[in-house]
């Protein structure tokens, strides 16, 4: 199924581009959900046009997620593809009454947090490298203010509030996401937001928009 589309990661670099271009945000209606539904039952059969499609509607999503919780534009790009590829060799046991999005978020905020994890275990062993510049390939509408304020979350908290202020996830869903307890994922959500009040009251936008 799955394991024998002829869909490459090259192809995935590709439509990563087409869909990095400014979309509006908006919020899916439940004709939406069918075809995504559709879509998944082509893609379980077989159809490489129906992943790309899945691909395409999802990625950038993904991929600003991924982005805010690592604060590496290159990483993000990569951990997004990853876990495209991941969701597809993982098809066949996926139940396509289940919605996509939720389940592609998850596995790419995860693998952020790992990255995040990571980087910050080289950063004490003092393995880390020079600072970074600011990268101009960092999704739209996100002020450096903002990034500099999440930055300074540690990757769990950081985590949370993505899935919250960024993907409109409850805070019930985030806790089935990432396997925590709901009072913890609210103890992150308040923890994190005070962190981020002052970037929040200083900027001209809503929080993360």
């Amino acid at each position: 199924m799955a394991e024998g589309l002829a869909f490459a990661p090259q192809s995935l670099v590709e439509m990563a581009a087409d869909s990095a271009k400014p979309l509006l945000r908006s919020v899916a209606s439940p004709p939406r959900k069918r075809r995504d539904h559709a879509l998944l039952r082509d893609a379980q059969r077989g159809s490489t046009e129906a992943l790309e499609e899945l691909f395409r509607r999802h990625w950038r999503r993904a991929h600003r997620a991924a982005y805010l919780v690592c604060g590496d534009p290159v990483a993000a790009e990569d951990i997004a593809q990853e876990s495209f590829l991941a969701a597809v060799r993982a098809l066949e046991r996926f139940d396509r009454r289940r919605p996509f999005g939720p389940w592609l978020h998850r596995i790419a905020v995860n693998r952020a947090i790992d990255f995040a994890r990571a980087r910050a275990a080289r950063a004490e062993q003092g393995l880390a490298g020079m600072p970074e510049e600011p990268d101009p390939g960092r999704p739209r509408q996100i002020s450096d203010e903002l990034t500099a304020a999440l930055s300074g979350l540690v990757p769990e908290h950081r985590a949370v509030i993505v899935l919250r202020y960024v993907l409109d996830y409850t805070p019930g869903e985030i806790a089935q996401m990432l396997g925590l307890p709901r009072g913890t994922v609210n103890s992150r959500l308040r923890r994190g937001l005070d962190r981020l009040r002052p970037a929040i009251e200083t900027g001209d936008e809503g929080p993360i928009r």
